[in-house]
């Protein structure tokens, strides 16, 4: 009899502490919800990060751009400060600052509306220090450059490039000591690599500083396009023209044409005439006993990609 009367002051003794570690947790949220409820004051320091600044501009004293602003806030609202005391103040150098000598000259009291937007609602801006925030800066050397792509693309057979590769802007800023800026006179790509190409080009390419040091570029990447069209041979009897023949000697050459194989795209082949070709032998590159010509196109369309002359030597006899 004893021992069930013990059995059972045990359970209820086992009940109470559970019970009782139930209502203590309970009145501990409600105290911790009702202390979160109420109103505090607090200074949270505000990091000014400054937008839409020049490539070329380095901030200095970058850690001590700092704003204090003094707040009243729910303590539901302070609570992410425990994990990271500061808040990002987001300053656009184009409107919300001034240009003075080498300083941004940032008005913190005129722009208490710009702290009190990107806090929220849920704080209550009491007041802000300093009054004005002085962010110097330092001023690194920039150019434009061309570039220069570097590829090595196989085109199917009856393909070829028409025209030109283009890029999504014809240079790029470097930026760094002047010493290393005036050396740079371009910038290549990394290596386009492509295989049995039939359509048109159009893909974003690197571009490679591997080689420099000390310098920044902008953009680091462009869009390089290029149009890939049908391409076919074709032939034309050019006459030859004799250029820098002194007035006092008088010559015979043979043959008085050539025939210059040209490569083009088939949308322009039948636009070819003979006369958008010009050959010329030039008379004073004529070496010491040298009886013949050398011919060469100096002329020729814009849309032919390549050209041969299939005659390498033109005779000639003094008369």
């Amino acid at each position: 009899m004893k021992q069930n009367s013990s059995s059972i002051f045990d359970k209820l003794k086992k009940r109470n502490y559970k019970r009782f570690g139930l209502f203590f947790i309970a009145a501990f949220v409600l105290l911790l919800f009702s202390k979160l409820s109420n109103d505090y004051k607090q200074t949270i320091k505000l990091k000014v990060k400054l937008i839409n600044v020049e490539d070329e501009i380095i901030i200095e004293n970058d850690s001590s751009n700092y704003v204090d602003a003094y707040v009243e806030a729910k303590g539901f609202s302070l609570i992410p400060l425990i994990f990271n005391e500061s808040k990002e103040l987001i300053v656009n150098s184009n409107n919300n600052v001034v240009l003075k000598g080498n300083q941004y000259i940032f008005d913190v009291q005129k722009h208490k509306f710009l702290i009190e937007g990107q806090l929220g609602n849920s704080y209550n801006l009491l007041s802000v220090i300093p009054d004005t925030l002085r962010i110097p800066f330092s001023k690194r050397a920039s150019k434009m450059v061309p570039i220069k792509l570097i590829e090595n693309i196989n085109y199917a057979v009856g393909y070829d490039l028409k025209g030109d590769f283009l890029f999504s802007q014809d240079s790029i800023k470097v930026v760094g000591s002047s010493t290393e800026v005036d050396s740079i006179t371009a910038i290549f790509t990394d290596k386009l690599v492509l295989d049995n190409v039939n359509s048109k080009i159009n893909t974003t390419i690197k571009l490679n500083i591997d080689q420099l040091r000390n310098v920044e570029i902008y953009p680091k990447a462009l869009l390089v396009t290029g149009e890939v069209a049908r391409f076919t041979e074709g032939t034309k009897e050019v006459p030859i023209t004799v250029t820098n023949q002194p007035n006092d000697i008088t010559i015979n050459y043979f043959p008085k044409t050539v025939s210059v194989s040209y490569y083009v795209d088939l949308e322009d082949y039948n636009n070819i005439k003979t006369e958008d070709f010009s050959v010329e032998c030039d008379f004073a590159e004529i070496d010491n006993n040298q009886n013949y010509l050398l011919p060469k196109v100096v002329k020729k369309p814009l849309s032919v990609k390549r050209v041969n002359i299939k005659q390498k030597r033109i005779d000639y006899i003094k008369l």
